[in-house]
């Protein structure tokens, strides 16, 4: 499958901490199927502090490079806008991380599918397929549904996402483990 010669010691790795990095996102998923207000809430306030921690590096960068680069203090303006208004209008934020989430859907099922594809003559491949569809039918439904039910949605779909990615984790953290045998 590989050109390269792979370290075995890489298998054994990612084994162990995709077994754990698998339990963490199943136990995060399932917050999320059960109570997805809280994990939208949640997403938008991650995302939210996330822009406003960009801006502020983009910032202090452009200071240390370029005190007169006016583009990149409009970058770091920007930022730390977006991240202050979806701190103080949640809902704002809702419906523009709906909208980033879509894209990140369909992203993660051609990823998954490629994954699929790569991986095929092993035992296995069958769950990141499976991963794939799932993710591919989620970001579909992100686009009928929004905005309307994204502030269940957000959560709901996170919470299915990241359970079966920590499920196709926890199969191929198996499946390695058996090949380092």
């Amino acid at each position: 499958m590989w050109n390269y010669p792979v370290n075995e010691d890489l298998f054994e790795k990612f084994s162990k901490y995709s077994k754990i990095t698998g339990v963490i996102f199943i136990l995060l998923g399932v917050i999320g199927i059960i109570y997805p207000v809280f994990m939208t809430l949640a997403t938008v306030t991650f995302v939210s502090w996330l822009m406003i921690f960009g801006g502020f590096v983009a910032g202090y960068f452009t200071y240390l490079s370029d005190k007169s680069n006016y583009l990149g203090w409009l970058k770091s303006f920007i930022l730390v806008s977006i991240g202050l208004m979806m701190i103080f209008y949640p809902m704002t934020g809702v419906g523009t991380v709906g909208l980033l989430l879509s894209i990140y859907f369909f992203m993660d099922a051609f990823a998954s599918f490629s994954l699929a594809m790569n991986m095929r003559p092993m035992n296995g491949w069958i769950w990141w397929m499976v991963n794939a569809f799932f993710s591919l039918l989620i970001g579909i439904l992100f686009i009928v549904g929004w905005p309307f039910s994204s502030m269940y949605l957000i959560g709901l779909l996170i919470g299915f996402s990241l359970f079966f990615d920590g499920f196709s984790l926890l199969i191929t953290g198996s499946i390695f483990k058996r090949m380092t045998k």
